[in-house]
């Protein structure tokens, strides 16, 4: 500092001192970029995913948590050094049941463990950060897939997303449980007060269509976001293709908001893009156009941050069927018979180099109950949205995400996260399929980072205006060349987690990215440009 004030105004270095101490928040970069820092095996390579889903960092012990649902278990990491992270311990979840997700708070460590049959009442499990030792066991509901402590750290938000069996003969309620911290115990904020109101629900465009299921049954909680002042949850039910409000305090469903569908009809969308998609993978070509489509949103990951003292909420449109034994509702547009007089069309549009081969939805689009299809329905918006609190629209990325990578990597354009050589081939279902995401302030300016599934690469937008984000960049270090999946590097982006400057071990801002399929937890550090 001595150095840096010489030469200075004495009224200088007394304003830039008071600066120092007034403000103890980051500078705010004109832009940030993600460096790759280092890459830890915590699993092995799995096709099928689960090797690395869900991380979280605890910045006492400096420890790093990441669901391993392969092996049973939860990786604990050490991350002192985030250049050379180092595996420390195993905590094995096995004896309670399979674990989903994890989240710390003031030293304490959540786990979300679904049981065996996951149609049965799941546990949170609490740990110390510091050592993994067991605190103890809470009962929530069924299927517990996501958790989240409440900015305040005074409460645990837990999505049960109560999906059925596969036969779909038992169907237990979605739920979202409040934990308290303090005395570990919960309460339920259910759905059945909206039993009996299906029919007027699904006017407003709430997707209910389980086979005989009321709408506790068919609301299936999928992620959770908080709002800044600890008052609110904001949950995702991606089959329903809705976002249901909680008051924390009370434990009770607010609301359910429809968030509406996609049209892929439109060459300008409104919000600086187009709203095209490529849906064929059979049509040997990139073919990002226009077509007479729908596309459910249907976020997976939901964020929350504030502008100006309003919330607004970030969603990844990944996009979800259901594909059971006992009921399915996919269909391949060649598949379905297609109302004559809206697509008069419709032999060409149904070959497999057109739509023919896109994963639709029957579950919408017969309108007038005759038993052919008057619209088409597909899964995930292959975008991220930007919504007010109230789940009304303020900007969506559009068909950018798409277009920008056919542009990078044509020839790996659409792969699967599973195999090379599969240019093209998740075309007809969910493209890049958005679905990890973090959000993180540096300074006055927030960064959303999203996580392509099946693409592999991570996104990096400036969305501190919400209606006017800026896309700052695209990285994927998956080695598309590579003939043995297990060292082609990061696949399948699963879960995210940003840790500010304040409680990063080296002092810069990072991020970590856990790969489901790779098996692998990846450490970035944000390079800031001032």
């Amino acid at each position: 500092m001595r150095h840096a004030l010489y030469g200075m105004s004495l009224l200088a270095a007394l304003s830039l001192a008071a600066c120092n101490d007034d403000d103890k928040t980051e500078k705010t970069p004109a832009s940030i970029e993600l460096v790759k820092l280092a890459t830890l095996k915590t699993g092995g390579f799995n096709e099928d995913g689960g090797g690395a889903e869900i991380p979280a960092f605890d910045p006492a012990s400096k420890r790093g948590f990441v669901v391993n649902a392969v092996d049973g278990r939860v990786d604990v990491v050490d991350l002192s050094n985030p250049a050379a992270p180092k595996a420390l311990a195993s905590i094995d979840t096995s004896t309670l049941g399979a674990a989903n997700s994890v989240a710390v708070s003031a030293g304490m460590l959540a786990v979300a463990i679904e049981a065996s049959p996951k149609q049965d009442p799941g546990v949170v499990a609490f740990y110390k950060a510091s050592d993994s030792s067991l605190i103890g066991t809470v009962i929530v509901g069924s299927l517990p897939d996501m958790l989240t402590f409440t900015p305040d750290g005074r409460y645990v938000v837990v999505a049960n997303e109560g999906e059925p069996n596969d036969d779909y003969t038992v169907d237990p309620q979605g739920s979202v449980s409040i934990i308290d911290v303090a005395t570990r115990t919960a309460r339920t904020a259910s759905f059945v007060a909206f039993n009996g109101k299906e029919d007027e629900l699904r006017a407003q465009g709430i997707r209910i269509f389980g086979p005989g299921a009321a709408a506790a049954q068919d609301f299936e909680p999928e992620y959770v976001a908080v709002s800044a002042d600890s008052a609110t949850a904001y949950v995702s039910l991606q089959e329903n293709n809705a976002i249901a409000v909680i008051d924390i305090a009370t434990a009770t469903v607010t609301a359910v908001q429809p968030l509406g569908y996609k049209d892929h009809r439109l060459a300008d969308n409104g919000f600086g893009s187009g709203n095209a998609l490529d849906p064929s993978d059979r049509d040997s070509a990139i073919s990002i156009s226009n077509w007479p489509v729908f596309g459910m949103y249907q976020p997976d990951t939901i964020a929350a941050y504030d502008v100006g003292g309003s919330t607004y909420l970030v969603t990844a449109n990944e996009g979800d069927a259901r594909d059971y034994d006992g009921y399915s509702e996919e269909s391949r547009v060649k598949s379905l018979p297609l109302d004559p007089v809206r697509f008069p069309d419709a032999a060409t549009l149904q070959a497999d180099a057109q739509l023919g081969r896109l994963n639709v939805t029957t579950a919408l689009g017969d309108t007038d109950q005759d038993g052919d299809f008057d619209a088409l329905y597909s899964f995930g918006g292959r975008s991220f949205s930007i919504r007010r609190a109230d789940g009304s629209l303020v900007w969506d990325s559009g068909d950018f995400l798409e277009h920008h990578i056919a542009q990078i990597h044509p020839d790996s354009f659409n792969s699967d996260h599973a195999e090379n050589d599969s240019r093209d081939s998740r075309s007809d279902n969910k493209g890049p399929e958005p679905e990890a995401l973090a959000l993180g302030r540096i300074g006055n300016k927030t960064f959303a980072f999203v996580g392509m599934e099946r693409d592999s690469g991570l996104f990096v937008y400036d969305i501190s205006n919400p209606t006017a984000p800026q896309f700052l960049q695209y990285l994927n270090l998956r080695d598309f060349a590579a003939t043995d999946m297990a060292l082609a590097g990061d696949l399948g982006p699963e879960g995210l987690v940003f840790i500010p400057a304040a409680e990063s071990p080296n002092g810069e801002p990072l991020l970590l990215v856990a790969n489901e399929v790779s098996g692998t937890l990846t450490l970035y550090r944000i390079q800031q440009t001032f």
